[in-house]
């Protein structure tokens, strides 16, 4: 079954657990990474500082602490990735909502997985290439992730989130095509 016809915490499940293992076998956290002015450790870090906040505006979820990035990055994505799928698989988050001024109200499973399961999927390249790791994507979710993102290219670089698009050839594969996308140059070396 492709990850995209997945629920949201089965989806999250299975990209959290790739990103996961890319956490473990990382040995060295102050390696440069493709993000302009990351290291591998900023990687980590992103992922686990932005959503806490996310979620305790936009849903009224506090997530528990876990030690920073600086401290102990990977203890710091174990503990928020488990508290994550505990909340994707209560069957009460269904019913919650997230309310956010830029994209109104979504159901809170949603939101988790198209903002933030997503940026996991798509930052385990980062940190893949950033420490010499198999940093291979699932093909189709790439191609999906595109497909979405595409029609609305002009509010996602508005956003400041993403960098400008890194040229790829037209008949790249669907990793090459959404890493340029999303400003990642697919030949970046430390």
């Amino acid at each position: 079954m492709a990850l995209s016809d997945l629920s949201p915490a089965e989806r999250h499940r299975q990209i959290t657990a790739v990103f996961t293992d890319r956490v473990r076998g990382t040995e060295q956290w102050d390696v440069p990474a493709p993000v302009d002015g990351w290291a591998a450790r900023d990687v980590v870090r992103h992922l686990v500082e932005w959503l806490p906040g996310f979620l305790a505006a936009g849903g009224g979820v506090d997530l528990p602490k876990g030690p920073s990035a600086d401290e102990d990055p990977v203890r710091a994505w174990e503990v928020q990735a488990t508290a994550v799928q505990a909340l994707l698989d209560d069957p009460q988050t269904a019913t919650k909502t997230l309310a956010n001024p830029h994209i109104g109200d979504v159901p809170l499973d949603q939101a988790i997985d198209r903002f933030y399961t997503s940026d996991v999927f798509m930052h385990t390249w980062d940190l893949a290439r950033a420490t010499g790791q198999d940093e291979r994507l699932d093909p189709e979710e790439c191609a999906v992730l595109l497909a979405g993102m595409k029609p609305a290219e002009q509010m996602i670089r508005a956003s400041g989130q993403y960098g400008a698009a890194v040229p790829v050839p037209a008949d790249a594969d669907a990793q090459t095509q959404l890493l340029g996308f999303i400003g990642r140059d697919p030949h970046w070396k430390a």
